[in-house]
């Protein structure tokens, strides 16, 4: 069988706690928060769960431990129509773990156990029409194959590094060269490139033959091909939990690429499904079908004095 999309990375189980203080007291006190939420995490599961709710024929390459937890996140996924055949199990290292210590004014705090992630090796993977792959500094095993499993892909694909805990903000040499899309937030692009506009990160990923397409939060989203820009506008929305809206950013815009929408209307779904997605907590509650996305994505355009696509 070849999937629509084949997304390759991390998958583990978010605790997400709300009203948090900045700093917890320590000493053994015992504090009491708003909230508590058990749900999958992991940037490359929310965006597999994302694009199997939007219809996608979705698979999984990703590890997790023989443990409660792994089998928590492969009951979710399998429960949402990802498929698992991808995903190992193993044998001695944990599944990862992240808890986001929610605290004032809409920041967070996460901390992440990395578990078995870092030693994350994929080998036979299933065919798909585009491959996706996510959380790259977390997986220095990953990280150092990718550009071969890229090159070798019969498939478009992408990448969204993710935050790199270490600062440093290096991807293999040739990564970018074999990668279509990059598919960074506004930070992360101008760490990558280690640029001070937005504008400059898309040149500097143009020149390396890549086209980005960099999240914007409530501004949408910007993309560059060649030398054309597109952008896109959401409608906004109160939040409720933030938590993985750019990976579902991500699995809108790789299902309009692969529903052979083009790039401003792909830029739109995508926001549309970033932003729908922050009506419930964590990042997979609240993620849109297909119709819902496209039902948002024309108000919005709507809304901005735009045609709609």
């Amino acid at each position: 069988m070849t999937f629509d999309l084949l997304v390759v990375g991390d998958a583990n189980p978010d605790v997400l706690l709300s009203g948090v203080p900045p700093v917890p007291p320590y000493g053994q006190a015992e504090t009491l928060v708003d909230s508590g939420v058990l749900a999958l995490g992991g940037s490359a599961a929310i965006v597999a769960h994302g694009a199997a709710r939007l219809g996608l024929s979705t698979a999984l390459a990703a590890v997790v431990g023989r443990d409660a937890a792994g089998d928590f996140v492969l009951d979710t996924l399998t429960s949402a129509g990802v498929d698992i055949g991808a995903v190992t199990r193993h044998a001695e290292l944990p599944t990862a773990l992240t808890v986001c210590l929610g605290g004032p004014g809409g920041d967070r705090a996460i901390l992440t156990a990395a578990g078995c992630l870092a030693a994350f090796d994929p080998q036979q993977l299933p065919e798909a029409r585009h491959v996706h792959a996510a959380s790259y500094f977390l997986q220095p095993t990953l990280a150092a194959r990718l550009p071969d499993l890229f090159r070798t892909a019969r498939a478009t694909c992408s990448l969204d590094t993710n935050h790199d805990p270490a600062g440093t903000w290096r991807l293999a040499p040739g990564l970018l060269e074999v990668c279509d899309y990059v598919l960074p937030n506004e930070a992360e692009a101008l760490a990558l490139t280690g640029t001070a506009t937005v504008e400059q990160a898309m040149a500097a990923f143009v020149e390396a033959g890549v086209t980005p397409a960099v999240k914007r939060g409530r501004d949408g989203a910007t993309a560059r091909r060649g030398a054309e820009t597109h952008a896109a506008h959401v409608t906004p929305l109160s939040p409720v939990d933030t938590v993985g809206a750019g990976d579902s950013f991500d699995a809108g815009f790789l299902a309009a690429l692969l529903n052979g929408e083009d790039l401003d209307q792909a830029l739109a779904v995508g926001c549309a499904c970033g932003a729908l997605s922050t009506q419930a907590v964590g990042g997979t509650a609240a993620q849109p079908t297909w119709d819902e996305a496209i039902a948002y994505a024309v108000l919005a355009e709507q809304s901005a004095g735009l045609s709609p696509g």
